[in-house]
């Protein structure tokens, strides 16, 4: 792929080796052993906890998803991508909404015929959320509460927000995390596809968290499959400019 802008940096997570110039959650304060069950909530801990004392409070921060990246604009049906280059869609750091927004969030999942709550049942088949909210304050329970039984997910932990409130974030999230690891351990539910239980169950929280902003914006986000970041073929071509790259793109989910 084309090289990456200097305002984006690869966070290698759990105990495989990474290239050098690649940052590695293993260096210093971290809990990359738990990377099975906490997925990208090991990285952002590693960044809470070594890397956040580098920037400014107001500085912006944000993450892209395992071979989900960020799109320069929301799209529709009925809006296609430039046939250019799928690349050259990419988030920019000169899109305005980065300094219009205290938090960018992922274009939603729209369920019309079920709640947040009966899909995560549905897909899990267990009432760990439910049971797991009980571990966070009343007040922010009542509207994870209200959130939860709404329709409209923002998914794959992806967000773009302003130092100091990821940090509130960082405060809420990874101590309740702890807790429903324990409850997930208890009644012995991190198993095949939902090893990753507590990750999920965070995935939920984040959608409500930066929903609660007032000065928020959408962005589209492409997915992009194993072919298009394979490190071998990406040795000898740019896969994001191959013909009928653009069909796939972006992703947008209505159930």
């Amino acid at each position: 792929m084309e090289k990456l802008p200097p305002y984006i940096k690869p966070l290698g997570l759990g105990n495989l080796e990474y290239p050098n110039n690649w940052l590695d959650e293993k260096m210093g304060n971290n809990i990359s052993s738990l990377n099975k069950y906490y997925a990208e909530f090991t990285g952002f801990y590693w960044i809470w906890k070594n890397q956040i004392k580098l920037f400014n409070k107001n500085d912006l921060i944000g993450n892209c998803h395992n071979r989900v990246l960020w799109l320069d604009e929301l799209y529709s049906k009925k809006k296609k991508l430039n046939s250019s280059s799928l690349y050259s869609n990419f988030l920019s750091i000169k899109n305005p909404k980065l300094l219009e927004s205290d938090v960018i969030q992922v274009q939603p999942i729209t369920f019309k015929n079920k709640n947040l709550f009966s899909d995560f049942e549905e897909t899990h088949k267990t009432s760990a959320l439910k049971d797991c909210m009980s571990f966070l304050r009343t007040d922010l329970k009542k509207e994870f509460l209200n959130h939860m039984s709404g329709q409209i997910l923002f998914p794959h932990n992806m967000f773009i927000t302003k130092v100091k409130f990821f940090e509130e974030y960082c405060e809420v999230v990874f101590p309740w995390l702890e807790k429903c690891m324990n409850y997930c351990h208890e009644k012995k539910i991190c198993n095949g596809y939902n090893m990753r239980m507590p990750a999920f169950l965070a995935e939920r929280f984040t959608s409500f968290w930066f929903d609660r902003f007032k000065k928020r914006s959408l962005l589209s986000y492409a997915r992009l499959g194993k072919f298009h970041l394979s490190n071998n073929l990406n040795n000898f071509l740019n896969t994001t400019k191959l013909p009928f790259t653009l069909s796939q793109y972006p992703t947008i989910h209505n159930f």
